[in-house]
């Protein structure tokens, strides 16, 4: 891994963590669902006329639109659809550590369903991972946390696993910038059909919500979604998603600087928990393995 994809993995952590905090402001004064299909809207706009410009095209192959959908649905209306939901009850450093157990979902699902080799290295980082997790969501229980908006984190997770599963699709063969945008039309779609049969827009405007909305757009939606593309055609999915171990620190600590969100000493033993669990699974999956 080169000094260019070790910059562009820090970089992504850092703006994909970041999202949960624009978020949380975002939702306080405007409909959660509505104000992500404008974002998606206007990101996916932007993607496309960039990827024209560049001089790429509405021509994917199958695998390129199969990706492109399920990513879109999974990762956009599903995974930040109900994350922007439940964050209207649950603080936003609680939601980026539920989101940040996405690879151990990840390499779970490799080793029970499809029977990938997952080392000794990478069993014990799962357990210290979710039991990272669990120490987390178990201090939550006991303070009082929204249970619905906690479960709505718990499932978002899962739709991102799906979304990472099939990005290996989507990155390979080019058109990555117009891919970016595309996906980001159908989550734009599917959102904007949920929040017309559900919800009743109301906008409290102020100038918190049009920065967090011009940053949420430009930064975690459009340039952190085309470098982890970038990343994952460069280095592969199992490298790039090593760097996933920095955020369960990156969102803790952007929403404990920017929102004044508390952090308790079990909030921070397993923010380190699960972040070693993340990096053991990764190396695990990095390391050669014996010829038979």
């Amino acid at each position: 891994m080169n000094l260019r994809a070790i910059l562009m993995g820090l970089a992504f952590a850092l703006m994909w963590s970041s999202a949960f905090t624009s978020a949380r402001v975002i939702v306080a004064y405007a409909p959660p669902m509505a104000s992500l299909a404008l974002r998606f809207l206007i990101s996916g706009g932007l993607g496309v006329l960039i990827a024209l410009y560049l001089g790429q095209t509405f021509k994917l192959t199958r695998a390129q639109w199969k990706a492109t959908i399920i990513f879109g649905v999974c990762q956009n209306a599903l995974y930040l659809g109900l994350n922007f939901i439940a964050m209207q009850t649950v603080e936003a450093g609680l939601a980026s550590i539920i989101a940040s157990s996405m690879p151990l979902m990840v390499a779970l699902a490799g080793w029970v369903i499809f029977r990938d080799r997952l080392p000794r290295l990478g069993v014990v980082g799962l357990v210290m991972g979710f039991m990272g997790v669990g120490l987390i969501m178990g201090a939550r229980l006991e303070s009082g946390v929204d249970l619905q908006g906690l479960a709505l984190c718990v499932v978002a997770a899962m739709a991102l696993t799906v979304a990472t599963l099939s990005v290996r699709g989507a990155s390979s063969g080019g058109n990555v910038i117009m891919i970016v945008g595309l996906q980001m039309f159908v989550g734009s779609a599917c959102l904007a059909v949920a929040s017309a049969l559900t919800e009743t827009i109301v906008i409290d405007w102020n100038w918190k919500l049009v920065v967090a909305f011009f940053f949420t757009t430009l930064v975690p939606g459009l340039a952190a979604t085309w470098v982890w593309f970038t990343l994952v055609n460069s280095i592969g999915a199992v490298k790039a998603a090593t760097f996933h171990f920095l955020n369960p620190f990156f969102g803790v600590a952007i929403a404990a600087a920017l929102l004044g969100e508390s952090l308790g000493f079990l909030d921070v033993l397993g923010v380190a928990i699960i972040a070693a669990g993340i990096l053991a699974v990764q190396v695990s999956k990095q390391a050669p393995t014996k010829a038979p």
